[in-house]
């Protein structure tokens, strides 16, 4: 099981939201170049990045601040990041920067011919991202709930060639919950590719029990406000998910 540790980022600083609300920001750090080379430091095999100001205005908006992340961990780690990505150029940019996977959410639920050419122009790096509260997917950094069913979305951006799922339980994001592992579990069971499991992490139990489910296709998680909080830490969950499950 992959651990990967998230980096938030709005206005320039790595910060954590509470279900998605850019008013309910915690800022942990004015430098998200030193957190990312301190999960490096820590073990992370990969990191995850979301630009919460992008997502919102729907074109980039903390490019500064990704470049100087991949600068930090180089080529040593590879780099997923989602949020204000909605046009191939784009795509194309941060692939140059040295970005190694594009997480398309709101875009690949809008429009998903995007998502399609994204697939046959970038094979190997687009990954969708599947924000759900009660099974229906979110748009726009979560403002705004659709009628469409994750499941559905899921296996139809399958066909078209996405290398993985990222599922956000919305309800949970933030909250140091526990993650929704039921809905999870029912996901990845109607796929092929891999999931990735995000939000609500609160303990490393909560690792132990996604570990348990993993031969489900749940391939991945990603970890932020416990991280930052101090309540799980991160060389001693991945540790832990290496001894249960074996490398991820």
């Amino acid at each position: 099981m992959l651990l990967i540790p998230a980096i938030d980022l709005k206005d320039g600083r790595c910060v954590r939201l509470r279900q998605g609300d850019m008013s309910d920001e915690t800022v942990f750090s004015e430098d998200p170049a030193q957190i990312a080379r301190m999960w490096a430091e820590q073990g992370a095999r990969r990191l995850h990045i979301v630009d919460l100001n992008g997502a919102v205005a729907g074109r980039p908006k903390n490019e500064p601040a990704i470049r100087a992340i991949v600068d930090a961990v180089g080529s040593r780690i590879p780099v997923q990041l989602g949020g204000g990505i909605r046009d191939l150029d784009t795509i194309e940019r941060y692939l140059d920067d040295g970005i190694s996977y594009v997480i398309i959410g709101t875009a690949a639920v809008k429009s998903p011919g995007f998502l399609h050419d994204a697939c046959g122009a970038f094979p190997g790096h687009i990954i969708v991202g599947l924000d759900a509260k009660d099974g229906k997917v979110a748009t726009d950094g979560w403002s705004k709930l659709t009628g469409h069913d994750v499941l559905d979305l899921a296996r139809k951006f399958e066909g078209y060639g996405v290398e993985a799922v990222v599922y956000t339980d919305i309800g949970r994001d933030g909250m140091l919950t526990g993650v929704n592992i039921e809905a999870t579990v029912r996901l990845a069971r109607g796929l092929k590719i891999p999931v990735i499991a995000s939000g609500g992490f609160a303990s490393l139990d909560d690792v132990e029990k996604l570990c348990a489910v993993e031969s489900e296709g749940i391939e991945a998680a990603i970890l932020g406000r416990a991280l930052y909080e101090g309540k799980l830490d991160f060389r001693a969950a991945q540790d832990r998910a290496d001894e249960l499950n074996g490398p991820g």
